[in-house]
């Protein structure tokens, strides 16, 4: 596979690493970024993976409660432009969208563009076509997380228009689960606890650190304990319950629920365009583009 400027800089803004060593990493992986990524952390070259490809995508990110706290909804829709995603027509969807998942508790997207929304009957799917018409840009009603409870609490947490996050609790009150859903926003855990992490993640990432373990040449008992550690530290730092409380780092969420007597039952994170793939547009050429008619 050629190697061309444009994934040497994507890797390079993935990774903070240097031109050549980007360049010379594509070429061992064929092309391939991530196993790129992969062999540069393990060689110390990487400064770290930024995770660019998490492109953000327009659009906003809505929280809808119900009056007794029981119920709540975290919904993601998607413009193409900050610009429309600031609109009152945009926004006046969103919150429909918003209640009418709320209430009427949907199994999956496509159950919930099939809701009615206004007094004329048209469901979701066809009242987003129309304001596509009348915009003119593409809009996306992208994922939704609906949380539940009958003795416990759900907290919720929206930063700005474009992160949002949720927790139920069994135990605690209100207070604590704002918190911890501020939490969450704030550190990104992937799991609540270390039993829940993807068997995958910890195979590779033990992988990477065995190899930078073994560069030190030090005996191979020290290199498991070395390992061992390291684990330890990556474990705390992705999962809910091992991570330092964001408000008072030296107290472990973990420690800070049982001080409450409560439990984490269910998280969620959303960031808007988490995942998508933003063209780029170059905006001088469009201009010239149009002005030459094409």
């Amino acid at each position: 596979m050629a190697i061309t400027a444009a994934l040497v800089k994507e890797l390079r803004e993935r990774t903070g690493s240097g031109m050549m060593e980007c360049k010379k990493a594509l070429v061992v992986s064929n092309g391939d970024i991530d196993l790129a990524i992969e062999a540069m952390r393990k060689s110390g070259l990487a400064k770290a993976d930024k995770k660019s490809d998490r492109v953000a995508a327009e659009g906003v990110i809505a929280i809808k409660t119900s009056t007794d706290g029981k119920r709540a909804v975290m919904l993601e829709i998607n413009s193409e432009t900050d610009f429309v995603a600031k609109a009152e027509d945009f926004i006046e969807f969103v919150d429909k969208v918003s209640k009418t998942a709320l209430e009427s508790q949907p199994v999956d997207i496509e159950a919930l563009m099939s809701l009615s929304l206004n007094d004329a009957g048209e469901n979701i799917d066809s009242v987003r076509q129309t304001l596509i018409a009348k915009i003119g840009e593409n809009i996306q009603v992208r994922r939704f997380t609906l949380m539940s409870t009958d003795d416990g609490v759900i907290g919720s947490y929206r930063h700005g228009e474009s992160m949002g996050s949720m927790v139920k609790l069994t135990g605690g009150d209100m207070a604590l689960a704002k918190d911890i859903a501020m939490h969450i926003a704030a550190s990104r855990p992937q799991a609540i606890s270390a039993a829940e992490l993807p068997v995958e993640l910890l195979n590779k990432e033990r992988d990477i650190v065995t190899t930078q373990a073994r560069e030190s040449g030090k005996p191979e008992p020290i290199i498991e304990k070395m390992v061992d550690g390291r684990m330890s530290k990556f474990i705390n730092e992705i999962s809910l319950l091992g991570q330092g409380f964001v408000k008072d780092p030296d107290v472990t969420v973990e420690k800070l629920l049982s001080r409450a007597n409560a439990t984490v039952n269910e998280i969620a994170f959303y960031e808007v365009g988490e995942g998508i793939e933003k063209k780029e547009d170059n905006f001088a050429e469009e201009v010239m583009a149009q002005a030459r008619g094409n």
